[in-house]
């Protein structure tokens, strides 16, 4: 079943182009832009679960993170 989160951050991907990377926050800004910091759980959950299943990379320091690991400032990109 596909989130609005995994729809939201698909959708900026796209439209951001190839090699290009978004941060969580844009995603959550397309879901709710009132309350994204609310949504801003609900886009890292479905991050690393995209990032799990291969659909995306979560990005530290420009470099691919383990989706089950990563803390702090992160960006998000197609592989």
């Amino acid at each position: 079943m596909t989130q609005p989160a995994e729809v939201a951050i698909l959708d900026l991907l796209s439209k951001a182009g190839p090699g290009k990377s978004i941060g969580p926050e844009q995603a959550a800004r397309a879901m709710d832009a009132e309350n994204w910091h609310r949504a801003l759980p609900r886009v890292k959950e479905a991050a690393k679960g995209m990032a799990r299943a291969g659909t995306l990379v979560i990005l530290r320091h420009n470099k691919a993170a383990d989706p089950d690991r990563f803390k702090g400032v992160w960006r998000m990109r197609l592989p």
